[in-house]
């Protein structure tokens, strides 16, 4: 486990070094989950056109619970193992760039798993009608890497993050279909 996490600083330190003064404000903006509002709109309106308003709704409801879901396992996680963030680290502070500070812990990203897990849901959603539904994956690749770049987590707490969301996602998704089996009157083809 040790080299792990020692590979995992060196991951980091060689990724985040790889950033330059000026890009940070450019990151800075990635970051926020606000500043990402327009893609949100997009997925809206694709996932309404094939879907409905009824649909979309029960949609929301189940995106916002998963969300809920996956931001509270992720405070537990960090309050458990309560891994330091890199800009916290001491032993590699002299070597990275630190565009953002956080006193909270690292291990895992709930950027990551936030993100990957909404989008996969909605990949679950959107698959059978475009061929091209993965693309909504370049949202929490952009969205987590940005954490690396401004020093605020180690490549394991994003790929930790990842996974749980994906496993959230998917979980998410059958208690859908198993809603939409329950309830056909909202029910879209699976």
């Amino acid at each position: 486990m040790e080299q792990l996490l020692h590979l995992d600083k060196e991951l980091f330190v060689f990724l985040n070094g790889l950033g330059s003064k000026p890009f940070d404000h450019f990151w800075l903006i990635i970051t926020k989950q606000l500043n990402w509002t327009p893609y949100f709109v997009v997925l809206l309106v694709i996932l309404q056109k094939k879907i409905g308003w009824k649909n979309l709704g029960i949609v929301l409801l189940f995106i916002a619970g998963l969300i809920t879901f996956t931001d509270q396992v992720t405070n537990l996680f960090k309050n458990g193992f309560q891994r330091l963030r890199p800009c916290n680290t001491l032993d590699i502070l002299d070597v990275i760039r630190v565009v953002k500070h956080s006193d909270t812990f690292s291990f895992f990203s709930g950027h990551a798993a936030n993100s990957t897990a909404s989008m996969t849901f909605i990949f679950l959603l959107l698959r059978n009608y475009y061929k091209y539904a993965f693309v909504v994956f370049a949202f929490p690749l952009i969205f987590a890497y940005s954490r690396i770049y401004l020093g605020l987590h180690f490549p394991l707490d994003i790929l930790s993050g990842y996974v749980f969301g994906m496993l959230s996602g998917l979980f998410f998704y059958k208690l859908y279909e198993v809603f939409m089996r329950k309830y056909p009157k909202y029910s879209i083809d699976f």
